[in-house]
């Protein structure tokens, strides 16, 4: 395994135990804020992990919040009894990115559990499909992506379904204009190239699923990984 590869994996895990310390400390509970649950995760992260830096804005998005793509900054809700909430988060750690989503259902209301367990079973799917391509433009990852998400009977609710990841701050196009580093529709270069500098590049996937009838969303996101 390459260095780089060894270093984002670590920051990656980094982010698991940070999510895994929320869940045993019972903070994602009904009555409190978005900000006020991503406020006392970032407390969590710098007290516990010494984590203080985070290379992209922190998500915490509950009920119909969750319907609302990475680029939005819906009002501020509260948690409520039976909701569903995601996490997405871009912790550094010594120097490297991390990029992490999970969802949580409070509660047993069967369509919300349903849609958490779908996001992460078809994420699994994507990312053994990914790895079994020769060649793979952007364009045909978000397609693939796309048409996934409806076999199940939701919408993808984002406008890109992954990125690169790297050492802090990671690579950036050329032109800013140029979607050649993200899993988007319009994106006909082919991922697997690599760097200028003859580096592979690490690829995150990101899976945002909204059932538009009972108005939830799910995300599930990490960086692809080869089993």
């Amino acid at each position: 395994m390459n260095v780089a590869k060894r270093k984002l994996e670590q920051a990656e895990q980094k982010a698991k135990e940070w999510f895994r310390i929320v869940e045993d400390k019972g903070l994602i509970v009904p009555g409190k804020t978005e900000q006020e649950l991503c406020n006392e995760m970032v407390r969590i992260a710098q007290e516990e992990l010494g984590i203080t830096e985070h290379w992209h804005k922190k998500i915490v998005r509950t009920g119909i919040n969750t319907l609302q793509p990475f680029i939005a900054d819906p009002p501020d809700l509260v948690i409520q009894e039976n909701d569903i909430l995601f996490f997405d988060m871009h912790p550094v750690f010594e120097g490297w990115e991390a990029d992490l989503g999970r969802t949580y259902v409070l509660g047993n209301d069967p369509a919300k559990l349903r849609i958490k367990k779908d996001v992460e079973e078809a994420w699994h799917i994507a990312n053994d499909w990914y790895f079994k391509q020769p060649t793979l433009t952007g364009a045909q990852f978000f397609n693939y992506v796309d048409q996934l998400t409806k076999s199940y009977g939701y919408t993808f609710g984002n406008a890109i379904a992954g990125h690169i990841v790297g050492p802090y701050p990671h690579e950036q196009p050329d032109d800013p204009n140029d979607l050649c580093l993200d899993v988007h529709p319009d994106n006909s270069a082919d991922i697997f190239l690599r760097d200028k500098h003859g580096r592979e590049r690490h690829w995150m996937l990101e899976l945002h699923f909204v059932d538009t009838e009972k108005k939830i969303g799910a995300f599930f996101e990490q960086m692809l990984q080869f089993n």
